[in-house]
């Protein structure tokens, strides 16, 4: 993986991430010789995977979401579709007879 320093980066910030968007490698940022962030390269898809997996309400929502799987405070898919009246898209197409008749 390329490293450059921090005033090579002020330098040649263009030529950089042009190299970095061609080659599809990351490049490491250091400054006086320590890491201190990564040009990674990416297209307009992975911009909102990555916004969403950082943004600080998702991320507190999701380790919510891993807690309460953890604790058991979870139901089955089934029994929340049973809750709210609501046929599973499994169970309805393996009933092709009564969606013909319909």
């Amino acid at each position: 993986m390329p490293v450059v320093g921090i005033r090579q980066l002020a330098r040649n910030a263009s030529a950089i991430i042009r190299d970095v968007s061609k080659t599809g490698m990351p490049t490491v940022v250091t400054d006086r010789g320590k890491p201190v962030g990564v040009i990674y390269p990416f297209d307009e898809e992975d911009l909102e995977d990555y916004i969403l997996a950082n943004a600080p309400e998702f991320v507190a929502r999701r380790a919510q979401a891993d807690r309460d799987i953890a604790e058991g405070k979870t139901i089955p898919l089934k029994d929340l579709l049973e809750r709210f009246g609501v046929e599973s898209a499994s169970s309805a197409s393996s009933r092709p007879d009564e969606a013909r008749s319909a």
